[in-house]
């Protein structure tokens, strides 16, 4: 068998090798690109303020120079022209072949005292830093959409349901502020996988630490990250730990979603038309000219089964990883950025449907029988005086007997915290609100540090 090597900054690689081994980071790193700039401009920050014996690693001018030339790249990575080539294998090389061309020896020193593994580690952080603020606006916005539609319809009776079949009096409030409380509760999770994914791995390097005393602190300080990470090798070693910790928030709001979106269809058929999807999200049949079909909710359904996937494959990589560096963490990097992608796509989406979408009151008070007042009967015989058990068979037996009383009236009689006539909308409106305020604080901190660190108006850049 004939082999080609190919040249690269790292050693002369067999082309198929090369081929195999760098997979598709020529493509998902063109994501980190921006990010990788911003770290290597901190990472040099740091290191000119540092005497390598013989005085400062870079002087003012080198310093200011790539700086410049960090923020040249910048540009044309927003302009769709930068490229990594097989050759480069990565984003990581990729920038410092162009700051080489443009630098010359000072672009070749950019790499002192860090690897291509605290590299890594700090772009994924910070990507996945405004990837996670903007899932919780994103998060906010469908759980704000919610909450308007409880209060539009929060005195509507709807029939509670349990096992699928007609159980008790309920409303329209309740169901819409259900799904929006489950969602507060997953931006939560996600507010804790920030705070999990904010400490900074810059200066860890192979997972070792270097023999030169460069400020850690100082890097993380620069990224606007709330501490470095302390031990070097943990540092390297949380890598796939923290896509996994993400990934397992994007979970969990994937399975809110899909179960608003199972509520969605069931709730749109003809036999349960509760409530109305806006035509616009709703496609068409082929061969059927009648049909206006769910798709969208029938996506994230099963896109939140794609998530979990991702999420399976990053934990099955990680799992068995000895300490230290191993090329295995290359694929957790695209199960990561699709989950987070496909979480954030579902949360923008399913807020435009629940905005448009009605209630119909008619269909919602036809749908309440008798049988839907069966335990509220037997609690009116309670107030009376009978034991609840009696009165649970007494009802059972005379199932036949039982009426179709008033559902506005049964749902106004349950009025303690959280039932039809105890919600407390504003309590979760509160919430919204203060995700909301969190996602901006942490984000206008993290550009002012980045706005400083470059010496321009971050992200806008002059744009």
């Amino acid at each position: 068998m004939t082999t080609k090597a190919q040249k690269t900054l790292v050693g002369n690689v067999d082309s198929h090798v090369l081929a195999f081994t760098i997979g598709k980071d020529p493509v998902l790193d063109l994501a980190l690109a921006e990010v990788d700039c911003i770290g290597s401009a901190a990472h040099v920050t740091m290191l000119a303020g540092l005497d390598g014996g013989t005085g400062p690693l870079f002087t003012p001018s080198e310093h200011a120079a790539i700086i410049a030339a960090l923020r040249d790249i910048m540009a044309t990575i927003r302009a769709g022209k930068f490229r990594i080539t097989a050759a480069d294998q990565d984003v990581h090389l990729a920038v410092e072949r162009m700051l080489s061309k443009t630098l010359g020896p000072i672009g070749r020193r950019i790499h002192t005292a860090r690897s291509r593994n605290d590299q890594v580690a700090t772009d994924l952080r910070l990507f996945a830093k405004t990837e996670l603020l903007d899932l919780l606006n994103e998060g906010a916005a469908l759980a704000a959409a919610l909450l308007a539609f409880a209060q539009r319809y929060k005195n509507v009776p709807m029939v509670g349901r349990t096992h699928m079949q007609p159980a008790m009096p309920s409303s329209v409030g309740v169901w819409a502020s259900a799904h929006a409380e489950s969602l507060l509760d997953d931006m939560a999770l996600a507010m804790s996988a920030y705070d999990f994914n904010d400490r900074c791995p810059l200066g860890s390097a192979a997972g070792y630490g270097v023999p030169l005393p460069i400020d850690r602190q100082l890097t993380s300080d620069l990224l606007g990250f709330s501490a470095p990470q302390h031990n070097v090798l943990y540092a390297g070693n949380a890598r796939g730990k923290c896509e996994t910790v993400i990934l397992s928030a994007c979970t969990q709001v994937m399975l809110s979603l899909s179960r608003l979106a199972e509520d969605l269809i069931l709730f749109t058929t003809p036999e349960m038309p509760y409530f109305t999807l806006p035509a616009a999200y709703c496609t068409g049949s082929s061969i059927m000219p009648q049909k206006q079909n769910p798709d969208v909710a029938e996506l994230v359904r099963a896109k939140a089964s794609r998530v979990m996937g991702h999420l399976t494959a990053a934990m099955g990589v990680v799992k068995g990883l000895p300490s230290g560096y191993n090329r295995d963490l290359q694929e957790v990097k695209e199960p990561f950025m699709e989950g987070v992608a496909t979480t954030r796509a579902c949360l923008v989406v399913m807020a435009r449907l629940v905005e448009g979408m009605t209630a119909n009151r008619k269909a919602l008070g036809d749908a309440f029988e008798a049988g839907v007042f069966a335990a509220d009967r037997a609690l009116e015989l309670v107030a009376e005086g009978m034991p609840f058990r009696d009165a649970y068979q007494q009802v059972k037996d005379n199932l036949d007997a039982l009426e179709c009383t008033s559902p506005k009236d049964a749902v106004a009689q349950k009025n303690h915290l959280g039932a039809p006539a105890g919600l407390d909308l504003a309590l979760l409106k509160g919430r919204v609100k203060a995700v909301k305020l969190f996602a901006r604080d942490e984000k206008k901190q993290y550009y002012k540090c980045i706005s400083a660190l470059l010496g321009t108006n971050y992200p806008e850049m002059g744009a």
